[in-house]
């Protein structure tokens, strides 16, 4: 069994880790947050998706690390951030994680990019710290009722299995690994994109101790996640749209959000599912890189068609 001195098995070339002490006076409610650090340049923030970790980037920190600082956060209990029992995992308090990062590191002009729940956090951060966000770029927003149980029966199964009282804390802490590798894969478009590897990486931090409340906690507050879409109107950063075509949102969703967000940039990602970070890092490089610098924009409502893609 994984202990507390657990370090992740997978290293991303030119990354180094580090960490954010709590702040004082938090009635013992906050943790210690782990990020990653890469590059040189303006700072870009990553975050992941629901029940993973900074490393789910991995292979879009290298091909953007020319263009930013890179800083890959671990959101709160999840990854190698400290586990805090009786934390909150719903949206507001995940967000501040996000804020600790930004103001406890003091950046500004930052590039938010998220993944799932990180695209609903990357909206609603720069919509509460609009003095920090420079832009946003919100990848397969999770800000839809069903998430992830869309993607299979078997999704269905373990997560309404994970939320019921009584049993529902003893299934959080029964992951075999084939089941969290299918479910994983209902996400992607392309299956050989889920590596071995990273799964195994997950299999270790769902064995840290504490880390089935996380997990449990987490799905009980997707909610939440729905909830915070009434912040959208506020964000007064540039904002970029991504999807994949099949993700487990729907048309509707996807249009319901350019409608919160009129002056959105939108971009399709042809045959990608939920998790592009991960089967089409390429694709999110190139946007990110292309406004990397002062003035570079994307056109709004186009579709990119790469070989491969």
């Amino acid at each position: 069994m994984p202990t507390h001195e657990s370090r992740p098995t997978i290293h991303i070339p030119g990354t180094t880790s580090h960490t954010i002490a709590p702040r004082a006076g938090r009635d013992g409610h906050e943790g210690t947050l782990r990020y990653l650090k890469a590059g040189t340049g303006a700072p870009l923030v990553l975050l992941h998706t629901v029940r993973t970790q900074a490393e789910h980037f991995r292979h879009l920190i290298p091909l953007i690390a020319d263009h930013y600082t890179v800083y890959a956060l671990d959101l709160p209990g999840m990854g190698y951030s400290e586990i805090v029992p009786g934390a909150s995992y719903d949206e507001p308090a995940m967000r501040a994680g996000v804020e600790r990062l930004l103001t406890e590191l003091d950046l500004h002009d930052v590039t938010l990019a998220g993944e799932s729940m990180g695209a609903v956090l990357a909206l609603t951060t720069a919509a509460e710290l609009p003095e920090r966000v420079r832009r946003v770029v919100a990848v397969n927003t999770y800000d839809f009722r069903g998430g992830i149980a869309r993607s299979s029966l078997l999704a269905r199964v373990v997560v309404s299995g994970v939320l019921m009282p009584g049993v529902g804390p003893v299934i959080a802490g029964v992951e075999p690994k084939p089941a969290l590798r299918k479910i994983l894969q209902g996400g992607l478009g392309d299956k050989s994109a889920l590596r071995d590897d990273y799964v195994d990486e997950l299999l270790q931090v769902g064995g840290r101790p504490g880390y089935r409340t996380v997990a449990r906690a987490v799905y009980q507050a997707l909610p939440s996640l729905v909830a915070a879409r009434s912040r959208y109107p506020e964000v007064k950063a540039p904002v970029h749209l991504v999807y994949g075509e099949k993700d487990w949102s729907r048309p509707s969703d996807r249009q319901a959000n350019k409608r919160l967000l009129p002056a959105t940039d939108f971009t399709q990602v042809p045959k990608a599912g939920h998790f592009i970070a991960l089967e089409r890092p390429d694709v999110l490089a190139d946007l990110l890189n292309a406004v990397a610098h002062a003035g570079g924009t994307l056109p709004a409502d186009h579709v990119i068609c790469r070989p491969g893609g």
